[in-house]
């Protein structure tokens, strides 16, 4: 749905344009201030999910492999010619005398005590304090109110970095606060810039990998927007395009979208990104990894070449570099922590060697000690949605409030799930790897591997559910004979954040080749069915 909040004023100054964006008309959809969740879907408080979706089609990501390749091949390339585009304003930053008066010995220790390291030509100095940013009032006042105390590491850097106008690569962990370190610049771009004219697409176009992230970052742009009047949508599939439609045709100044459906609507004709000035391109590396770099490619096609982009990952490997090359001008960047993949060091992780038929007693005993304190909340991960599925129906016929969620799940269903997770109403989620890195709930303490990731990488990705924002989490992983051949890569991952490692791990990594044999096969094809298991009753065991 559409979204704006309600300022009467100002752009940031310099540009010409800022202008009051108050005659934009008061008939539009209010998004009701960011959560939009477990808004009757028929779903019961007690017993899960309970009924009537109200008709919700399609499946997650858009179809299969003949239908991914396909996507983008009704758009034509474009052909810019600069001479001819207008021009608009991207450079907003003037350094504030504070950070001036810093010598370089000063910006250094900053750098060094933040684990912050930078590359490319003359990258701005980083900020300390939100008022050393020089945002505009109407966002300094947004941000005072959510009562942050400073900016983070990546916030510090990335802000002088983008409201430069320069193009951007940020590389740091999930939950570090990257999310607001390119929504605040975009505000201040988007009020530089004329006022859409019907038929114009958006200026500020994010691309994110799974809808889940894309509906949190439009929380936070509508947050953050609500003083300026930005109008804002999300994109996404799996869910009817009419109210996409809707919003995207009366004019939206910013589109946050999933590559699949956003090129559905550019085929379609109803939108266009000629006005688009600012890109973000949010966990690059999770958008290659689910295949999504052709159509990344069809879409910034569209898009005019002197455009500011910003790229945001989690991870620097060879392919994000490579998109990198393609896709910025002259880039700079900044880095939180180590340029090698690395769990977060406040994470306690503990890794198990178990068979198959061990994991459902042994899950049953960490439960039992996490769920003790009812402040905790665990994500399970599984390797398959019927896993999810049986396990989630496991759990929930024992007495532990469980709700699953993945790719088969309906919009309306996963909506609810995240709410009643985040609000810890269900305090237990059991997820697949669809999930993995769309998920951003706050407070998540302990981080459950049911079954291990195809790679360390993933592996990385799901424990970095929790530890988020300075918090302490803890990670538990069952790993089987199954998995030894990544038994080497695991204690990699594990020896750099000086964790225990199991013996038998140990003797898993020195001797492992190739990966076992099919396991002990427990539990497949238990839970029958297609009742969903989100609407399993409760046993009185547990809760």
């Amino acid at each position: 749905m559409s979204s704006y909040g309600g300022r009467g004023g100002g752009g940031y100054g310099g540009g010409g344009y800022g202008r009051d964006r108050s005659d934009r008309g008061g008939d539009r959809n209010g998004y009701g201030g960011g959560g939009g969740y477990g808004a009757g879907g028929g779903y019961s408080n007690g017993n899960g999910y309970g009924g009537g979706g109200g008709g919700y089609g399609g499946g997650y990501g858009g179809g299969g492999g003949d239908r991914m390749s396909a996507l983008g091949a009704g758009l034509q390339k474009q052909t810019w010619d600069l001479s001819t585009l207008p021009k608009f304003e991207k450079s907003f930053y003037k350094e504030s005398p504070e950070v001036t008066a810093r010598s370089p010995a000063e910006v250094d220790a900053f750098r060094r005590k933040h684990q912050m390291t930078i590359a490319g030509r003359e990258v701005p100095k980083p900020v300390e304090t939100f008022d050393e940013a020089g945002f505009p009032r109407y966002v300094m006042d947004e941000v005072k109110a959510q009562g942050f105390p400073a900016p983070t590491a990546i916030q510090s850097q990335g802000w002088p970095m983008a409201l430069s106008g320069r193009d951007v690569v940020g590389i740091a962990e999930t939950g570090s606060g990257k999310t607001l370190t390119y929504c605040l610049p975009a505000i201040v771009h988007i009020n530089a810039q004329p006022l859409l004219a019907p038929g114009d697409g958006p200026i500020v176009l994010v691309l994110a990998p799974t809808r889940e992230l894309a509906v949190q970052i439009q929380q936070e742009i509508t947050k953050f927007g609500r003083s300026s009047r930005i109008r804002n949508t999300c994109v996404y599939g799996g869910v009817p395009k009419g109210p996409q439609i809707r919003d995207l045709s009366r004019g939206v100044e910013v589109c946050i979208a999933t590559p699949g459906r956003l090129i559905d609507m550019l085929e379609a004709g109803k939108t266009n990104l000629r006005r688009v000035t600012y890109l973000v391109l949010d966990e690059a590396d999770r958008m290659l990894d689910m295949g999504f770099e052709p159509q990344i490619r069809k879409i910034i096609e569209q898009i005019r070449p002197d455009r500011q982009t910003l790229m945001w990952s989690a991870t620097w490997p060879k392919e994000v570099r490579a998109m990198a090359s393609d896709f910025l001008n002259d880039f700079i960047q900044v880095n939180i922590g180590s340029m090698d993949l690395s769990a977060n060091h406040r994470i306690t992780q503990i890794v198990e060697v178990v068979s198959d038929m061990e994991k459902r007693d042994r899950m049953i005993k960490h439960m039992e000690k996490v769920m003790d304190n009812k402040e905790n909340k665990i994500l399970i991960f599984v390797g398959t949605k019927r896993v999810a599925d049986e396990i989630t129906r496991f759990l929930r016929q024992d007495g532990w409030p469980a709700l699953s969620i993945h790719g088969d799940k309906q919009q309306n269903e996963r909506d609810w799930v995240l709410d009643q997770f985040k609000t810890g109403k269900s305090p237990i989620m059991v997820a697949t790897d669809v999930a993995s890195r769309g998920i951003d709930v706050r407070n998540i303490t302990h981080v459950l591997n049911y079954d291990y990731p195809n790679n360390s990488e993933d592996y990385i990705h799901r424990i970095g559910r929790t530890g988020r924002a300075g918090a302490k989490g803890t990670a538990i992983t069952f790993f089987t004979t199954d998995n030894q051949k990544q038994a080497r890569d695991l204690v990699n991952v594990l020896q750099e954040a000086k964790q225990q490692i199991d013996p038998r791990l140990a003797e898993m990594a020195r001797f492992g080749g190739g990966g076992g044999g099919r396991g002990w096969g427990y539990g497949r094809g238990r839970g029958g069915g297609r009742a969903n298991a989100n609407s399993q009753p409760l046993g009185g065991r547990r809760w």
